[in-house]
């Protein structure tokens, strides 16, 4: 460990802003807060006061550990105690004033604090609320800010912790408990789980004080998140995906971020990734996340023990219609709102228009393409007055070759193509022109009918 003394706060913030590049879980505020006039701030609910991404994502955030400094040893961590890195930690004053100081230049609007464990859980937290007590008491500061609770800390802290922030996390760190006993030995599923209940149970008891008394202080209002690694061990997309929806039943947490995993550490433990970190599987979790959240799909409807994980080249929608295609077609005109849902290309909101238009008319290919649906996702599975837009086939492979297409486009007449399983080993795809055209795709931005 490399302690440096007499630091300039610039310095800090190098290492310590650097440091925290690793954790993910970073989002919208969920929060609506307008200032009272007698501090400086406040939070929205679509995103971090006023500056929000093309694609939802929220903007201008400090994201910031408060030190990199850890007396653990996780063998998947840049910060692990045993590693040769420069370490910094700022004092409650420093990082209250840094944050007061970027939000009235207007780089920032709000803050995300995480940290290593310095010395111990309850040393780290009382420090954490101490910068977050000056930030809202003395510098006033009403704008949003998400903090990381300190597994192991006590809950008294944590109590604190929740009346001063808009957001909680705890982080999960590994999808099992024995994944976590293996790279992260110093620590445990019970610490981590222990404070995940008491802030749902608190947040619960705080939503009927409110409603019984108006001017009751708000407990963590935009709730709780917390993150896993994605691919530091063996779990199947399956096991990850089971957790993350038990995560979300048994501790409302409103995310669950998935971090494909960064080989910064050689150790004989973590895996090797000649290619990367699996950034397109964190992808498809995170496709497949939304589909539990908003979708009303179920882990065990889009993976299963005899089909653990999925098909990378498509998203998990569509993987999921092509094996249920005894489910298809769906008719347009008829088919109630959540069966729409399940339908590739169709979203909620085209699902809700789609709703609403029909009352007034039948609708047909022209009315869905102004509102929004992308057909040419869509027209395998749909028809409208019992015919499809095209002559097509109820083929899964046939599906898959015109879905994997090197560009976007209608379906080729059944007598110009053969049906067979389509490869890996493909011609066509080693040629290159399917997998970059997939590697393309997947780099666009989600749409509306992204799903």
């Amino acid at each position: 460990m490399v302690i440096q003394e007499s630091m300039s706060i610039m310095e800090k913030l190098e290492i310590l802003s650097d440091a925290a590049k690793y954790d993910v879980a970073c989002t919208s505020s969920g929060v609506d807060r307008r200032g009272d006039g007698r501090g400086i701030g406040n939070s929205i609910a679509a995103g971090i006061c006023h500056s929000f991404a093309g694609d939802g994502r929220c903007i201008s955030l400090l994201k910031v550990l408060y030190t990199n400094e850890c007396v653990f040893d996780c063998k998947y961590c840049i910060n692990r105690a045993s590693n040769e890195v420069a370490r910094a930690s700022f004092t409650p004053e420093e990082i209250s004033r840094l944050t007061i100081e970027f939000y009235r230049r207007n780089y920032i609007e709000g803050l995300f604090l995480s940290s290593g464990v310095k010395n111990s859980p309850d040393e780290t937290m009382e420090e954490l609320i101490r910068s977050v007590e000056l930030l809202r008491n003395q510098y006033h500061f009403q704008g949003y800010i998400h903090l990381k609770v300190i597994p192991g800390a006590s809950p008294e802290l944590i109590e604190r912790a929740g009346y001063l922030a808009d957001r909680l996390s705890v982080n999960l760190e590994l999808p099992t408990a024995e994944g976590l006993k293996r790279l992260a030995p110093h620590k445990s599923r019970r610490t981590i789980l222990r404070p995940m209940k008491q802030i749902q149970m608190r947040h619960g008891q705080n939503k009927e004080e409110l409603a019984l008394y108006r001017h009751t202080p708000k407990f963590a209002p935009a709730g709780q998140s917390t993150q896993m690694i994605i691919g530091a061990t063996g779990e199947s997309d399956y096991q990850i995906l089971s957790v993350a929806e038990s995560l979300y039943q048994q501790f409302s947490l409103k995310r669950v971020f998935y971090s494909a995993f960064v080989a910064v550490n050689e150790d004989k433990e973590l895996p090797m990734l000649p290619q990367g970190p699996p950034l397109l599987r964190e992808h498809r979790l995170y496709q497949a996340d939304w589909l539990l959240r908003f979708y009303g799909f179920r882990a065990e409807e889009l993976l299963s023990e005899k089909h653990p994980n999925f098909n990378l080249l498509l998203d998990p929608k569509c993987d999921w219609a092509l094996s249920h295609l005894e489910q298809f077609p769906v008719e347009i005109n008829t088919a109630d709102y959540h069966t729409l849902l399940r339908v590739p290309g169709i979203g909620e909101r085209s699902a809700s228009r789609i709703a609403r238009a029909r009352r007034h008319h039948s609708l047909d290919f022209p009315d869905l393409k102004k509102i929004g649906v992308v057909l040419k996702r869509a027209l395998y599975f749909i028809t409208c007055n019992g015919k499809m837009m095209y002559p097509t086939k109820l083929d899964e492979d046939y599906i898959l070759r015109n879905m994997l297409a090197p560009e976007e486009q209608f379906p080729v007449h059944f007598s110009e193509i053969t049906y067979r399983q389509l490869s890996l080993f493909d011609d066509q795809f080693l040629s290159g022109d399917i997998g970059n055209s997939v590697i393309q795709t997947v780099q666009k931005p989600l749409g509306e009918g992204g799903f």
